[in-house]
């Protein structure tokens, strides 16, 4: 047998510590959610003996042990869940540990259960640490591919309040708004896209197989072909004959690119191009403002410090123009501002933004305002992406049909000359 002294929560969030006689880690920690306590910290008392249940490595990692660094990294490299995968994930530990189960007791249902997109392993990485002494959170910590720094951060604040339920419903809900609104860009984007490889598609294949029938045909007479019969032979030359360097010079100006936006200059212009885009722009801008709010405001809402907020915000949105304007929010609020004045000093965010957090700081509720403006710049979203949508998909129709018009144009001028030619030498 061997001590281990514990610090758990009551349901009511009242912290208690004591000593326990048992023979591992695990046995303390059944022993503490027998009493119906929140385990916190559970450590071997001075002087004991406690034999480590850590354990062993996994064959995989035995074996990238052994490889170069760069072959290790790509053996052991995982993807990252989706965003409904997360939600889903965060839904069921809700529901188990709402039912009543124990910790520990409900990560072993999790290794059981079917989770899409995470693997069960998670599940027992967890319950280990967990059955170890370690906290949710600092388990979590230790997945980094799986739970972000919002994770942690808000399972942490549910661990320290008592409301560790609360808080991953909440998240489960945070996730699914999120998969919503990413599903909404990506389905919009989708008929653009489809149109435009169609129409790029239908033009390589007359340049490559059509074109050259014509052209045979034409070069057995002496008729002087019109201009867009001779820009349509001199672009189709140039596919035919010099693909090569069309395909050199495409590299090129892919590795420009690349190269252009690796560095920190051309990240950021190139998210300042992004949001002002016509029509585009104000679909991206309107889906950052919504990011932004309610991810603010979820982190708030669950009791997380300000300060700590505003840097898991700057680290979870992806516009470097929007991660600017947080991080100088930030560095006036720990100055003592509020949080409304550096949010309107910064430019980037719009006025009704600045003035609902203005009334939500007046009325000591700002998650309720952030939450507001989320639903607000969701909803203005939706509408966007409508009225995007209704604009682009006459414009690729249109642009569509002057191409195939300028094709068949091209080819049937000449035709229609090389008949009125041979009409002409019959009459003669």
């Amino acid at each position: 047998m061997a001590q281990f002294s514990y610090k758990a929560r009551r349901r009511s969030g009242e912290v208690i510590q004591g000593v326990l006689d048992v023979a591992d880690r695990s046995a303390a920690l059944v022993q503490i959610e027998r009493l119906g306590l929140f385990p916190v910290a559970v450590d071997a008392a001075k002087g004991s003996v406690v034999v480590s249940t850590a354990p062993k490595g996994s064959r995989t990692e035995a074996f990238a042990a052994m490889l170069p660094p760069a072959l290790r990294q790509v053996l052991l490299s995982k993807r990252k869940p989706k965003l409904q995968e997360l939600a889903t994930y965060t839904q069921q530990m809700a529901n188990l540990l709402q039912a009543g189960m124990p910790l520990t007791v409900a990560l072993n249902s999790m290794v059981h259960l079917e989770s899409k997109g995470i693997p069960s392993e998670v599940s027992k990485g967890l319950r280990q640490d967990v059955m170890e002494g370690r906290s949710l959170s600092d388990s979590m910590a230790k997945q980094p591919h799986i739970f972000s720094d919002l994770y942690v951060n808000m399972v942490k604040a549910g661990e320290q309040s008592g409301a560790l339920v609360e808080v991953l419903r909440r998240m489960a809900t945070h996730f699914e708004r999120f998969a919503e609104v990413k599903n909404k860009v990506t389905s919009a984007a989708i008929y653009p896209l489809m149109v435009c490889g169609v129409g790029v598609a239908l033009v390589l294949f007359f340049i490559y197989f059509m074109l050259p029938n014509f052209m045979g045909l034409f070069s057995g007479f002496s008729i002087e072909l019109p201009l867009p019969t001779k820009i349509l032979i001199f672009v189709g030359n140039v596919f035919t004959n010099y693909w090569w360097v069309l395909l050199l010079t495409g590299v090129g100006i892919l590795i420009a690119f690349q190269r252009f936006q690796s560095g920190e200059y051309g990240k950021r212009r190139l998210d300042e191009w992004k949001m002002r885009i016509p029509a585009v722009g104000k679909v991206i801008k309107l889906n950052y403002y919504g990011q932004f709010a309610r991810t603010l405001s979820t982190l708030l809402e669950n009791g997380v410090p300000v300060l700590t907020a505003l840097k898991i915000t700057e680290q979870v949105m992806p516009n470097r123009v929007i991660k600017e304007a947080i991080s100088k929010t930030r560095d006036a609020v720990t100055d003592g501002k509020t949080l409304a004045q550096p949010l309107a000093q910064s430019k980037v965010f719009p006025q009704l933004m600045v003035d609902l957090v203005k009334i939500g700081e007046e009325t000591g509720d700002v998650p309720a305002a952030l939450k507001n403006v989320a639903d607000t710049y969701e909803s203005e979203l939706n509408t966007a992406l409508r009225v995007t949508m209704t604009l682009i998909e006459p414009i690729l129709i249109i642009l569509m049909a002057v191409g195939v018009g300028l094709l068949l144009l091209s080819v049937l001028m000449p035709m229609f000359k090389l008949i009125s030619n041979i009409g002409g030498s019959m009459g003669h």
